[in-house]
């Protein structure tokens, strides 16, 4: 993957014209058609410029790649002047801005194949399911440049010839957090990435997850719309905005699986796909994800100040050391047989063992749970 355009070093970019923007790998620089983007490199034309090619004018500045990756990049629309995307074979004129946009972070370091086991639901020649276990990151950013799944998708990938990881036109369609487990699907060619897209884009999908939340749900079934963005407090957390300019249209709706003493199981369907959606969202209404760290629900928030009461707590938390959230279904229409493809995986051992402690300790409560 040396000649990759994307995830090659600044030592090997021209000095003086580049300009690395991506500094915070969780926060896009912008979002089209509903898809968030990072900018990966941005030249301004030199004054004087010729007349050429704008994949021959890239070719030229960043060294290591060629001419073919960069009209991949171009086909897949990654390749802008003044925030328009263009054709490789646009020609380039004096004072135009010329950024290289992805639908991911950049890659610090090359992509290196590791032989880490994937739990793969479904493959075929167009696609790949796979549930994605808790703790392992998407993608290689800040502290996790490897063991992730982009790496085991490079080791599973490695003896197809036609598949790069690195191609913006195929691989991951969609994201979910570092410790939320469950179902993704990726794109093994760019006519699946692009139906796969669109249907995200235009909410097609089906979705849907299942959390533990925080505090006795009163509705059976309710629907949370909010704006959400970065946190002006904390840039490691997202929020809930009013409705005006700040933040992303976000809807999510959910149904109460159990109401459990003081916790509920809950069923969560997007509507959108923001980042942290359903911790932001459920935090929003006054029920935060148990178990999230980042969103206080690593806290004692319902129940009794009692020692017995504050070590069940304790032992829960170790059971599922992580957010309560799995993504537990996920439909789509096959990009090439136009067949509609349902998944549903099992909720992991450690929401499973939480949720049937949760249920011993409301039993003897006396608390009748909801039925689903």
């Amino acid at each position: 993957m040396n000649d990759d355009l994307l995830d090659i070093g600044l030592d090997d970019v021209d000095a003086g014209s580049h300009s690395d923007i991506q500094l915070d790998f969780s926060d896009p620089d912008f979002t089209e058609d509903g898809r968030d983007y990072w900018e990966h490199y941005r030249y301004e034309v030199e004054k004087g410029q010729v007349l050429l090619r704008i994949d021959k004018y890239l070719v030229e500045r960043i060294k290591g790649t060629s001419r073919n990756r960069i009209q991949n990049a171009a086909e897949a629309q990654c390749i802008r002047v003044n925030g328009r995307p263009v054709k490789s074979n646009y020609r380039v004129h004096p004072g135009e801005i010329i950024s290289v946009v992805m639908d991911r972070p950049r890659y610090e370091n090359e992509i290196v194949a590791q032989d880490i086991p994937l739990d793969i639901v479904y493959e075929d020649d167009e696609l790949l399911v796979v549930n994605k276990p808790a703790g392992m990151c998407v993608h290689p950013g800040h502290g996790n440049y490897d063991g992730t799944l982009v790496n085991a998708l490079a080791w599973h990938f490695k003896d197809i010839p036609d598949y790069d990881v690195t191609d913006p036109r195929m691989g991951l369609v969609h994201r979910i957090d570092k410790d939320t487990s469950g179902l993704l699907v990726v794109a093994k060619t760019p006519r699946a990435k692009t139906s796969l897209g669109k249907q995200f884009f235009d909410k097609t999908t089906k979705r849907q997850y299942i959390a533990v939340v925080w505090g006795e749900m009163k509705d059976a079934e309710g629907t949370v719309t909010g704006n959400i963005g970065r946190s002006l407090r904390d840039r490691l957390q997202m929020c809930v905005f009013p409705e005006g300019d700040m933040g992303k249209h976000a809807v999510t709706h959910y149904t109460t699986l159990e109401n459990l003493a003081h916790v509920a199981v809950v069923r969560c369907q997007l509507e959108t796909g923001r980042t942290h959606q359903i911790r932001v969202h459920m935090k929003h209404i006054g029920h935060p994800l148990f178990n999230d760290e980042r969103y206080g629900g690593d806290q004692v928030l319902r129940g009794f100040k009692t020692a017995s009461y504050g070590a069940f707590i304790q032992n829960c938390f170790k059971l599922c050391p992580r957010q309560a959230l799995h993504a537990k279904t996920l439909g789509f229409v096959h990009p090439v047989t136009g067949q509609q493809m349902d998944f549903d995986s099992p909720l992991p051992a450690d929401m499973t063992a939480l949720i049937e402690k949760w249920r011993t300790y409301a039993a003897a409560l006396h608390v009748v749970p909801l039925a689903p």
